[in-house]
């Protein structure tokens, strides 16, 4: 009953006084506040979540996966609520040169939420990038553009996605 409405509200405080502490770069009592409101409740993804995102904000890849992780091992069956994790960890893994890991929770991601413009753009892009999967680079990045035409970075990869294929005139289109 309501002994849970305020310790779910108790916990929301927390969390943004710890995203607030972030903002003032006050990065190590963010991460003790809510590591301390993760271990209130080890079940819970919300803390490990605003932990890996305060993680990837000051480019501390490894931390951010370990904290993605936790938050995913916790997750029994993924669902579409869940993409977000596999594509935050995945970008982490990116930025941390683990293709292999990355692509997989891309990947899932991509499973997990197939209209997710970010998760398109970003293995699309990743492959293209890499001078692999071209055509169904291709097809996620077109997709992401669809779902998303007024996004500049998405319309931008597009563009950058044909030039990268040497398809100039249609990479002047969209850049």
């Amino acid at each position: 009953g309501s002994e849970m409405c305020i310790r779910d509200s108790d916990q929301a405080i927390e969390i943004r006084k710890a995203m607030n502490l972030n903002s003032l770069d006050r990065v190590d009592e963010a991460q003790k506040l809510l590591e301390a409101v993760s271990a209130a409740d080890p079940r819970d993804l919300k803390p490990l979540d605003a932990l890996g995102s305060i993680m990837r904000g000051h480019k501390r890849y490894e931390d951010a996966v370990g904290y993605y992780t936790r938050a995913i091992t916790l997750i029994a069956k993924p669902d579409a609520r869940h993409w977000s994790y596999y594509y935050a960890r995945g970008t982490s893994y990116e930025r941390l040169k683990k293709w292999n890991q990355a692509e997989a929770d891309l990947q899932t991601a991509l499973k997990l939420a197939p209209d997710q413009p970010l998760v398109l753009n970003y293995l699309g892009y990743s492959w293209i990038d890499q001078g692999r999967n071209l055509k169904q680079g291709m097809t996620l990045i077109e997709k992401a553009v669809r779902l998303k035409p007024d996004d500049g970075y998405i319309v931008d990869s597009l563009g950058w996605a044909h030039f990268r294929q040497n398809n100039f005139k249609e990479a002047v289109k969209w850049l």
